[in-house]
């Protein structure tokens, strides 16, 4: 078997649990009481790997869960810690030597999901890795009497990348590392870390009720679970019931859990632009300010105000919150007929915020133009696997408050994960837990258009098989209405939100395939 990115793509889509397997787990409720066997479970897989849980203690983990905003909190949470890198600092003043970032999902790229010092894998790098973890694994499966050919001496996909990030960062002498948690976060295989430097609770939601429960209390407790005895947790403001859970889960373990309620500093009032996008990410970024400097003072930074939260901001936490990246979150690209505006959003409370942030892009506009209010604005939506009809709803509710207009799109697009019309799936956006028949059916995009179509009947409504065709409608009808009315400025407004898949597979297609109106 060839040694490659490639082969290792194609080895770890091996790993997913296809949509037949998820349905059934779901219908007989076993899923509640798998939870009770992933950290057992990941503990095994660790042992076969050569690691026992204190080893992932040298990694100095920040662990992070939450509903909204984890990938970004964990964002601007490295960005800061590189700032204090070997990378970074001059001789012998490094307090880190390596940060590493363990995020998900990803968005082009598998690789994108492991990073050292804010760049992730190359693709040689991630072979070598992915193939160290498969050998120990098949090892140890002959040693069990097993047969390594059988999946099942193999975790599935998301717990097979953590080993891998944990394998990796261990190996590269990484000694901070960001540590996102999949889904919830007291039997999620990330849990494992048993004593991580610090601990941050994002922004809780209505999220995965299959295995979290359907209440916001039910969640927290969940979430809750990251917190450690005799390290110090952080969390942004709750519902008053959530908090309550938090602080309840602190004191059962001893420990101190801190709501962070913003910094004087960082707000769209003050100097910092944050390196992420959206009003919202000023609460991400103040926890994420709270939570690296508990880590540094671990690690025996001396200039760390204590009270960090009321104090000027040092120059590194600053210029590490304006160099965080993280893409396709109100991420913005320009084009010579379009601009796209990108945004993921899977969640009531989520869209809802991305809806917002895309409203604040259009007043921005037309404050600055005064031609912006009569741009064609479309939108490219897809959400497979969720509640897609509630969340357009969402959406357009979101929009038209925010705009005040009952038609805050000209054209509505729904489309597919599937990235292009020949090629199908980027090898890395294989997705097999979905419904094949549905997407092949167009079932949801179909659905989607009616829904649509009903709420705001004035709309162009288009229906796809691939985002690669989405993107050339858009493509197509902002030159038609260059054309039409002879503006140097682009004539169109695209909204790009729903899955993250989606993002990850638009930007793959504008990346891959320029525009051919240039």
């Amino acid at each position: 078997m060839a040694r490659n990115y490639e082969a290792a793509i194609a080895a770890l889509n091996s790993l997913q649990t296809n949509f037949a397997i998820v349905q059934e787990l779901n219908k007989s409720g076993t899923r509640q009481d798998m939870n009770l066997l992933s950290l057992p479970e990941t503990i095994e897989w660790l042992r076969r790997i050569g690691y026992k849980p204190s080893d992932l203690n040298q990694m100095n983990p920040v662990h992070v869960a939450g509903t909204k905003g984890k990938g970004s909190t964990s964002a601007f949470i490295a960005s800061i810690l590189s700032q204090y890198s070997a990378s970074q600092s001059e001789g012998s003043s490094a307090i880190v030597n390596k940060v590493g970032l363990y995020t998900s999902p990803h968005l082009r790229f598998a690789r994108e999901r492991i990073q050292i010092d804010n760049a992730p894998m190359s693709e040689e790098i991630f072979a070598k890795y992915f193939f160290e973890v498969w050998d120990r694994l098949d090892d140890a499966a002959r040693a069990a009497g097993e047969d390594p050919a059988n999946l099942r001496t193999k975790p599935q996909y998301f717990r097979y990348l953590t080993l891998m990030a944990f394998h990796t960062y261990l190996s590269e002498g990484v000694n901070a590392a960001v540590i996102e948690c999949g889904i919830g976060g007291e039997y999620d295989c990330t849990n494992v870390l048993e004593k991580p430097a610090a601990t941050a609770i994002t922004s809780l939601g209505i999220d995965h009720v299959n295995l979290l429960g359907t209440t916001i209390d039910q969640i927290a407790w969940h979430k809750g679970g990251i917190i450690k005895p005799g390290v110090k947790a952080f969390s942004v403001p709750q519902p008053a019931s959530a908090e309550k859970v938090l602080h309840d889960r602190a004191a059962e373990k001893g420990t101190q859990l801190e709501i962070v309620a913003g910094h004087p500093e960082v707000n769209k009032n003050g100097d910092i632009k944050l390196g992420l996008a959206g009003d919202f990410q000023y609460t991400n970024a103040a926890v994420a300010v709270a939570t690296a400097a508990e880590f540094l003072r671990k690690l025996g930074a001396q200039d760390i105000p204590a009270d960090i939260l009321n104090q000027p901001l040092p120059p590194k936490f600053r210029k590490g919150l304006e160099l965080a990246r993280l893409g396709g979150r109100c991420e913005t690209r320009h084009e010579k007929n379009v601009t796209w505006y990108i945004d993921g959003g899977h969640t009531q409370e989520s869209i809802k915020l991305a809806g917002q942030w895309f409203a604040s892009q259009i007043q921005a506009n037309s404050s600055s133009n005064a031609a912006a209010s009569k741009k064609l604005r479309v939108l490219i939506f897809n959400q497979q696997t969720r509640d897609s009809n509630a969340l357009a709803q969402a959406l357009h509710e979101t929009l038209s408050a925010a705009l005040d207009a009952e038609q805050p799109f000209t054209h509505a697009i729904f489309c597919t994960n599937v990235t292009y019309k020949d090629a199908g799936y980027r090898p890395d956006l294989v997705s097999m837990n979905t419904n094949a028949s549905d997407v092949e059916r167009l079932a949801v995009q179909k659905s989607l258009a009616e829904t649509w179509h009903s709420i705001d009947p004035s709309a162009e409504v288009k229906v796809y098989s691939t985002i690669e065709e989405a993107v050339d409608y858009a493509r197509d009808l902002a030159n038609d209405e260059r054309n039409r009315i002879g503006n140097a400025e682009a004539p169109v407004m695209t909204f790009v939100t729903g899955s993250l898949h989606l993002v990850g597979g638009f930007l793959d297609v504008i990346e891959t395939k320029p525009s051919p109106y240039l």
